[in-house]
């Protein structure tokens, strides 16, 4: 597989509108999963109701944490994520290879803690933000 030239660089609306139905399949999912606690504690009683009142804020806050490791597992997998794949892009190395898995971790951790370095690939010519600069990855149409 050869590096991809010109065209073949996904666009900074299509990145972003992948991004978005991830961090929303994750928010969702958490979410849903602390609301389908609480109603189980509430069937159950009282004795776990206050654990889960506890509970349900430190879940929440791994938020970032939980999105991390979703985009990792898919990067490191598949080189795209559920978004990703909705949109037709796809992520890889800047030599055109599968991602590996600590590109795909570096990626991950830079895009969910510093999201704001996305808007570099506005301005690059191969449309990479600072987390594919720094994880040396690009995304292309697939």
């Amino acid at each position: 597989m050869s590096a991809p030239v010109g065209d073949d660089y996904a666009g900074p609306v299509s990145r972003a509108v992948g991004y978005l139905v991830d961090a929303a399949l994750v928010a969702a999912l958490t979410i849903g999963g602390v609301a389908g606690v609480q109603v189980i504690v509430t069937v159950v009683g009282n004795d776990l109701r206050e654990f889960v009142r506890a509970a349900a804020p430190v879940l929440l806050a791994a938020l970032p944490v939980l999105l991390v490791s979703y985009l990792f597992v898919f990067w490191g997998l598949t080189g795209r994520t559920p978004g990703m794949a909705l949109i037709g892009v796809r992520l890889t190395s800047t030599a055109g290879r599968p991602v590996s898995w600590t590109a795909a971790l570096v990626r991950a951790v830079i895009l969910g803690y510093f999201p704001i370095g996305y808007l570099w690939c506005l301005v690059d010519r191969r449309r990479q933000a600072v987390h594919d600069k720094l994880a040396r990855t690009i995304v292309v149409r697939a």
